[in-house]
């Protein structure tokens, strides 16, 4: 007879439980306190982990941090589970609300800020990755897998914080608030779809034959996904009751994580291409979305906070004290900050739109928000990246996030509103269509 599966040590137990309350109080504390002076919550969430971990409380306070923070890989493993629970749930909603509809009714203009924003970044983010001091990278580290993941953290944009802020901002009717999430919805995609390629490439290494193999693994999950899983979601979806709808749109997001892990993918990707399969079937069951607002207040009020306080806790400011990462973060900060506001900029030229127009589209696409904090902390999680480099791409994700809403505000008042505009306005606020 097999002898039963040892049970949770209640110190352990103990420490985690308290580990949860303190990090969900002091983000909770710290978001609304950002928040009210006119801050992206995600900054406050990100400064929970700063303030108790290696960057100010094991400074300053190092036998204290070690009493909220033992140093035991297994009590750490807890609390990260939780945060990695979190981050597919999150980028499963994420998932949910992507609107492919409105991305087609946006047309070339949409295609064209959308690629300009990706690709111009990515190229610049992928050259400083080459160019970089030794001292950002780990030990073993392949040069060209840092610079992709590099390339990748920087030409990612946030739907989260961009759909935030143009909603705190009142321009979600504004024909440039429609296109700003239009380019930023195929930024998203695309940045997954990258992250699981560079995130294949750094575990079996930079081969054409395993990149190819990673590639086919993709193209097939692809195929698999919208071809037999899309129609099983639909008829799952459609057939549940309000409250297992909940339960199900869970389990279909873990499982689609579950089988890119398997693949030797980025768990993320399943996560959100779940989330887009989901999606289909609210854009044609207005129910859904009722029925998932539970789970989305709970992934965004509870499980988020968590993952983005985990990932403070990475961050240790004092690296900023070697004068070659400082200059590095400076240098990397003003290639992340050109490239995305460049590339947006020349896209809405492109597309003919005008001057003022394009800076906003430029303002709006540069917050990276979560999405950048969630590349990077992959490439911490896979060794690529050290922790210099972790916390460098985090302040960039924080200082982007920052600097969008101000300079959004001052481009859109020299932006007359249209008479399309003011009904879609009127639409949006329940008024007559």
């Amino acid at each position: 007879m097999s002898s039963p599966l040892p049970g949770l040590d209640a110190h352990v137990l103990l420490v985690f439980l308290l580990q949860v309350a303190l990090l969900l109080g002091l983000a909770l504390t710290l978001g609304r306190l950002a928040v009210r002076i006119g801050l992206p919550a995600l900054v406050g969430e990100l400064l929970t982990g700063v303030l108790i971990g290696p960057s100010l409380l094991g400074e300053f306070a190092p036998g204290l941090l070690k009493f909220v923070l033992p140093a035991d890989a297994g009590q750490l493993h807890l609390i990260d589970a939780v945060g990695q629970i979190g981050v597919l749930l999150l980028v499963g909603v994420t998932g949910i609300q992507l609107d492919t509809t409105m991305l087609r009714s946006r047309g070339s203009a949409g295609v064209k800020v959308s690629l300009s924003g990706l690709l111009l970044p990515l190229a610049l983010g992928i050259g400083a990755g080459f160019l970089v001091p030794a001292a950002l990278l780990t030990d073993g580290t392949d040069r060209g897998v840092f610079a992709l993941f590099l390339g990748v953290a920087m030409c990612v944009t946030a739907i989260p914080v961009i759909a935030k802020i143009l909603a705190d901002m009142n321009l979600l009717h504004r024909d440039i608030g429609q296109l700003t999430l239009a380019a930023g919805t195929v930024d998203d995609a695309v940045g997954w779809f990258l992250l699981s390629v560079v995130s294949a490439a750094a575990t079996t290494g930079v081969r054409a034959g395993s990149v190819s193999l990673s590639l086919i693994y993709l193209v097939g999950f692809l195929l698999v996904a919208f071809l037999i899983g899309r129609p099983v979601v639909d008829r799952l979806m459609r057939r549940a009751p309000s409250g297992p709808r909940v339960t199900i749109t869970v389990v279909v997001i873990i499982l689609g994580a579950s089988v890119t892990q398997a693949l030797k993918m980025e768990a993320m990707f399943g996560a959100f291409i779940a989330g887009i399969l989901i999606g289909r079937v609210r854009r044609h069951d207005d129910q859904l979305w009722k029925d998932l607002t539970p789970l989305r207040t709970v992934v965004l009020s509870v499980f988020a906070p968590i993952f983005l306080a985990t990932a403070g806790l990475r961050m240790d400011l004092t690296a900023l004290a070697d004068p070659k990462v400082l200059l590095a973060a400076i240098a990397l900060l003003v290639v992340a900050i050109a490239g995305k506001f460049a590339g947006a900029y020349l896209g809405a030229r492109m597309a003919r739109l005008g001057h003022w127009e394009g800076i906003a589209l430029g303002a709006g696409m540069n917050a990276r928000g979560v999405v950048e904090v969630v590349v990077v902390t992959t490439g911490l999680r896979l060794g690529v990246l050290s922790i210099a480099t972790y916390t460098v791409v985090v302040l960039i994700a924080v200082v982007t996030s920052v600097m969008g809403p101000p300079i959004l505000r001052w481009a859109m008042s020299r932006v007359e509103q249209t008479p399309a505009e003011s009904e879609r306005e009127l639409v949006l606020a329940g008024g007559p269509s």
